[in-house]
């Protein structure tokens, strides 16, 4: 299994720079990071319609949880790709993109979806766009992943009954209906599947497990690795108590109704049953590659919001900023990466952070929590990524 690639979306003022140029800030953040340890690309943020403090703050909670969703949405599609594909990497690989593009090209040449999501309507309303989309992939993939289960169950169920042992396959091709007493108003025939070992035992004891039953009337049918199926002739009053001591002899007994015809209809079902699962399996994959896509966009478009409404609440207005895509190859790279910026950077968090007496953060110290959950960091910082 590949290595999944790491990913950072940060947000740094401009002011960074001496020149408050974006360009500027670009290539400092581009140094700090060091060649070795990612590669650093722009990463445009339009500028939405920007509301109250009060909405912003609460915005930023909804965001954090709707960017949660979506990444549980992105897992679960690519769960059911897995299991549709037998955990083939290989095909596993080639279903997931963005846009029949590798989800790396994606990132790197990412501009906002204006069409779908007009950047000039209000935040809360984007918000609210997204997270109807999510739950609508979501609820797509669930649907047809379960049926295409369904069908896949039955089918296994159905080839058991083909292939399985004299335990539990259908005797509809083993039975000779003539073996088997029928329309008996006193007696009935019984079929039971003895386990190999216990066959001697079996036909020494058989006739004196309960009362009334048929002497002699042992009848071999078939037999397998496992088992000797055996019909047993009793008297119907008594069935009930035979079925019961040979369950307790650890014998099986089957239940068989002989049907005319049964055997071609067990074939036509398998067949049909057959059909059905390759139709869903196509469908179920076909949605699959469309729902993960669909699902890397929302989730990416829900991690644009989150930047830049961060953004506001820390660097204030006028908005003056770049955003950056950090694509590091690895989880140490990427630890690298964010150790130099924090070290570099640290000053943009004020007093947030302890210090020793030469002004370095202390790297003991815990950190807060910030707007999207877990370490405090100067920074608009997030990090997510894909394999």
């Amino acid at each position: 299994m590949s290595k999944p690639t790491k990913y950072l979306l940060v947000s740094f003022p401009t002011s960074i720079t001496p020149s408050h140029h974006r360009d500027d800030a670009l290539d400092a953040i581009t140094a700090t990071v060091a060649p070795e340890n990612g590669s650093v690309a722009p990463f445009p943020i339009p500028e939405f319609k920007i509301g109250t403090l009060d909405a912003l703050v609460q915005q930023a909670d909804e965001l954090g949880k709707l960017e949660t969703a979506c990444q549980g949405v992105v897992s679960k599609v690519g769960d059911a790709l897995k299991n549709i594909l037998e955990g083939d990497e290989a095909q596993i690989s080639k279903m997931k993109t963005v846009n029949d593009k590798p989800v790396d090209h994606y990132l790197r040449t990412f501009t906002w979806n204006k069409v779908k999501y007009r950047a000039d309507k209000p935040l809360a309303e984007l918000i609210d766009l997204l997270q109807k989309e999510a739950a609508s992939i979501d609820n797509d993939i669930r649907s047809k992943y379960a049926q295409y289960n369904q069908v896949k169950n039955n089918l296994a169920t159905l080839q058991r009954k083909q292939t399985g042992n004299l335990a539990n396959k259908s005797l509809a091709s083993v039975v000779d209906p003539r073996s088997v007493v029928q329309d008996s108003e006193y007696i009935e025939t019984h079929l039971v599947a003895v386990p190999a070992q216990q066959v001697k035992e079996f036909l020494k004891t058989y006739e004196t497990i309960s009362p009334m039953v048929v002497p002699r009337s042992a009848t071999f049918v078939a037999s397998d690795d496992e088992f000797t199926l055996y019909a047993v002739t009793t008297f119907k009053k008594h069935s009930p108590e035979f079925v019961h001591k040979a369950r307790e002899n650890k014998w099986i007994p089957r239940d068989f109704k002989y049907v005319e015809g049964g055997k071609e209809d067990e074939r036509k079902e398998f067949e049909r049953v057959g059909g059905d699962e390759r139709k869903l399996w196509g469908e179920t994959l076909r949605l699959g590659r469309t729902a993960w896509s669909e699902a890397v966009m929302v989730w990416i478009h829900v991690f644009v919001l989150r930047v830049f409404v961060e953004t506001v609440l820390r660097y204030g207005l006028p908005l003056d900023f770049v955003c950056t895509l950090i694509r590091a190859p690895s989880s140490k790279q990427a630890d690298k990466a964010k150790h130099n910026l924090d070290e570099k950077y640290s000053y943009l968090a004020g007093n947030a952070f302890g210090r020793d007496k030469k002004g370095r953060v202390k790297k003991d110290d815990p950190g807060e929590a910030h707007e999207g959950g877990g370490e405090y960091t100067a920074y608009v910082y997030y990090a997510f990524e894909f394999s």
